[in-house]
Order: C-alpha cells, then structure tokens, then sequence
C-alpha cells in the first residue's frame, strides 16, 4: 500500500460528510496548529484519504491546502464540492472537472471599464487523462430510487472569485460570462488550492457537482434540495478518481520490482579480451563468441546488511543537503532499523519483513531519486532470500 495517502479537501461540512461517509477506519490527526483531518481508507480498497476542510473562500482554501500538502506529501490533491453552472447546456446534477481554472479577479481598472487579467493553472494531464477515462467508463455514480438518469461527466474551466455569484443580470455577471465564456462552472475556491498546488508540486485536480445556476435561485428550496445530490455526485467521482490514482501507483511499484529483480538476476558479462565490461540487449549475439553464466550469486545477509548500513550514510546526506527533511529522515532511520533486524533473522517470514520494511522506506524517500534508484536492487535482493 501507498505510503503517501491522496487529500481530498472541502469548502462546507455538508461536502466533508459526503465524502467521509464513504471512508472507513477514520482516524483524527491534528496539525501542529489546530488543523484537524481525517485518514481513513476507501472502504475495500487500499486507497488512504486524508480529508480536511478549508471553508470558504480562496485565501483559506490556499492555506489549508498548503499545510495538507505539507503534511501528508501526497500523491493527489482533490477539491471536491458543490458549484454555479454558467451556462444552461451544464444540468443540475452534473460534475464538472476542471481543465483549468481561472483566478478572475485579476483585473485592471482603466477609463473605458475594468481590463481582465486573470491568472490559469491547468490540470495535470496524467489525472485529467484518468478522469475522461471514468468519465467514458461510466460506471462512478450512486444512482438512487428517481433518479435513473445519472449525472454527467463534463471537462472545462471553473470560474473561482472572491464573492458568491447569485446573478446573470448583475455588472459583475455579465462582465464574467464576456471575458470567460468558456468557465462551465463558478464558485471561490479553486483558485486558491491550485495556487497551493502549483508551489508545493503537488498534482491538484477539482472535482465539482452542479447545484444550481448562479441565476439568483441560491438559497432557494430547489437549491437545498440540489445540493445534497450534487455534492454526493462530486464525492462519488472523486474517490473512484482517487481508488484509480492509487491503484496506478501500485501497478507502477510492481513493475518497478520486477524490472529491479530482473537487473538484479543477469549481473555484468566480462570481456576477457580487452577486460571491460559489455552490455547485451539481444538473445544471442553473432559473429562473436559470448560466454556468460545465466545463473546469479544470491546475495547473503551479510552482503545486504553491509549495503543497508551505507545507505544509513546515504540518508544522512541528503538530510544535510537539505533534500530530505528531518522528520522523514527519523522515520527513514526507523524503517532502515526495522530492515536490519529482519534481514539479520534469516529465516523466510523475516525475509517478508525486510520486504516490506524497506517498501516502506522507499515511499518515504520517494522524492530522492537517488535514494529510490539505490533501494530498488536492495528489495529484490531482500525477496531473493526467501
């Protein structure tokens, strides 16, 4: 399982509650400042949530973002709620995931009217790539009794200010749908997380449900009825995004594995000849004779253990240099430990234990190429002792 859990973040309670419902084990972790979240996991996956709540308005959703991202280094961050559609052709109901968002405040006020000067941050490719793969699968949706024709899917960019639009007729509305025509969706959070994102290099995708028109009906009983539905339909997409997120980045570490035990298993072949050092790409080779053994020496424990106690000393240099911060670099320690004690045991279940000990390193110096690079020969080595 992952180490590095994915964020979901919400604006109001009533989103917060329909995505924790759909979360089990929760568990309350506090930051060091007051900020509480949740972790829990998507109920019969491996998928971990960490979810919080920022509140309204972009300023906060850019703080508690940062301190989520922060503090959880994750994989994801998804802002899952309830928006205005700006346009008719977008139904009550539906998700709009963003392709972009637009910061549209940024302005210029000038003689001849207000000038925009908005600020954009796209959506990962990767994520969006996944989402339009859901979105074409089809198969996300909590249909309830009524309501057979589920909601929607739809890409495009979402308006994100600083004030509730409950108009199409007010100044500020029109100026909206003249400079950004093409935002399906409005509402006064996206910007902010985005922002965090694009700081901290985080991946950030939002996640929206349609709860009304931005028409003036906000506060209406149509709107309490649409809210409850759309943030469901917006919790719903977003933890299988999540759940499909994980379950690639478990894929990946597999057949990071396996490439690792297969470089592991076929060693350097030497050229007597000329005393180097060749690689073979190829089955065969001709026109030259190539003796190699296809069997490798099987590492002892004493041969991993002396290369975990250097990599004790790699660690320490990328804490010094600043690539790794402290509190990773103790957990690091610990797990190192942990691997050396196991690997020290020699017997197939001690084995399982430095496995998965040294996995657990791994995602923790998942930001040091280096570190990973030196770690993945020393996992395959770890399962060849079993």
């Amino acid at each position: 399982m992952p180490k590095s859990p994915v964020v979901i973040l919400t604006a109001l309670n009533l989103e917060y509650q329909s995505v924790r419902q759909r979360l089990a084990d929760l568990q309350l972790h506090r930051h060091e400042r007051g900020t509480r979240f949740e972790v829990g996991s998507v109920r019969g996956t491996s998928c971990r949530v960490a979810l919080g709540l920022t509140n309204k308005g972009n300023h906060a959703a850019a703080v508690i973002a940062e301190r989520a991202i922060q503090e959880f280094s994750p994989m994801a961050v998804l802002f899952v709620g309830v928006a205005g559609a700006l346009w008719d052709a977008t139904r009550l109901g539906d998700v709009v995931m963003a392709s972009h968002v637009y910061a549209y405040h940024g302005g210029t006020s000038e003689d001849d009217g207000l000038k925009a000067r908005p600020r954009v941050w796209e959506a990962p490719h990767g994520i969006s790539q996944l989402a339009s793969h859901l979105a074409r699968v089809n198969d996300w949706a909590d249909l309830t009794p009524g309501h057979e024709d589920g909601p929607q899917v739809r890409f495009g960019a979402i308006a994100a200010g600083e004030v509730v639009q409950n108009s199409r007729i007010s100044a500020e509305a029109k100026w909206i749908r003249q400079h950004y025509n093409d935002a399906l969706a409005i509402e006064m959070e996206a910007a902010g997380v985005a922002q965090a994102g694009h700081l901290s290099g985080a991946p950030v995708a939002i996640v929206r449900g349609i709860s009304d028109r931005a028409d003036g009906t906000k506060n209406s009983s149509e709107d309490r009825n649409w809210q409850p539905r759309a943030a469901a339909n917006a919790a719903a997409f977003a933890i299988r995004l999540a759940v499909e997120l994980v379950g690639e980045q478990e894929e990946t570490l597999v057949l990071q594995d396996d490439r690792a035990r297969a470089a592991h298993r076929f060693g350097p072949v030497s050229n007597t000849v000329h005393n180097s050092t060749v690689g073979i790409l190829a089955g065969s080779v001709t026109g030259s004779s190539v003796h190699m053994s296809t069997v490798s020496k099987a590492p002892g424990p004493t041969d991993l253990i002396t290369e975990l106690n250097g990599f004790r000393d790699q660690l320490g240099w990328h804490r010094d240099e600043g690539a790794l911060d402290e509190e990773s670099y103790r957990e690091a320690l610990t797990d190192l430990d942990s691997a050396l004690r196991s690997a020290g045991e020699r017997t197939p279940e001690s084995s399982k234990r430095t496995v998965m000990a040294l996995k657990r390193l791994r995602g923790l110096v998942a930001e040091c190429p280096a570190l990973v690079a030196t770690l993945a020969p020393l996992v395959a080595a770890a399962g060849d002792l079993a």
